[in-house]
């Protein structure tokens, strides 16, 4: 005899858990089921992070207390298809299987893992048209000349170099620019090589810190 795991979940005040377990039950009394706990969260939306019930009934089922876990639609499990299929394999490894009335999906006949074998590889596809869209975008952009990623911060790296100098501390220069102290520092050492007609100095890229740089806490 199957042992099963209720699950039930409403997100709404006024939504009537007894509805969904009675149908639960009624399932599992025409299939022999053995029910070995209901579990249920009752006005809590799967839009929530935490789910007290649901994540009794995985703990339940990762420990062997279950053969599967049903409700009376995939919805109450999971609020994606992605989460859902993230779900069924998690499942599928711990020898449970996952059964939905109303979409009539049962993982432990064949036609129910066809169906899920279907759902995974539409998921996949749709990740991967996003991935080819994205990409195909980008493209695009760059070449109709945009710049793509966070827009560089531009100083005033004479006035910085000039407080500097002066001995003004780093964070205070930054204040006066209006930018953190990392970049008023960047503005500084690409003025410096600039001044000096080279990028590399001492065999070092003038633009990454120097151990001056690192060290100079005022």
């Amino acid at each position: 005899m199957p042992r099963a795991a209720l699950y039930c979940r409403t997100s709404k005040t006024g939504q009537h858990i007894d509805v969904q377990l009675g149908q639960l039950r009624q399932v599992a009394s025409q299939r022999g089921w053995e029910v070995v706990g209901e579990f249920v969260d009752d006005e809590v939306s799967s839009r929530r992070a935490r789910r007290p019930e649901f994540d009794r009934l995985l703990v339940a089922a990762h420990g062997g207390g279950a053969d599967l876990v049903a409700a009376v639609a995939l919805d109450r499990f999971a609020r994606s298809t992605r989460e859902l299929l993230e779900l069924g394999d998690r499942l599928q490894r711990w020898g449970v299987d996952m059964v939905s009335l109303r979409e009539q999906i049962d993982t432990s006949s064949a036609v129910g893992r066809l169906v899920f074998t279907v759902l995974s590889a539409l998921a996949q596809f749709e990740r991967e048209l996003l991935r080819e869209r994205t990409l195909l975008g980008v493209e695009a952009a760059r070449g109709r000349g945009k710049v793509l990623g966070r827009p560089r911060a531009h100083i005033d790296a004479d006035e910085a170099l000039e407080l500097r100098e002066r001995g003004v501390p780093w964070p205070a220069v930054a204040r006066r620019l209006g930018v953190s102290i990392s970049t008023a520092k960047r503005g500084i050492r690409r003025r410096r090589a600039e001044r000096k007609g080279v990028k590399n100095v001492g065999g070092r890229d003038a633009t990454k810190p120097s151990i001056d740089d690192v060290t100079e806490g005022s």
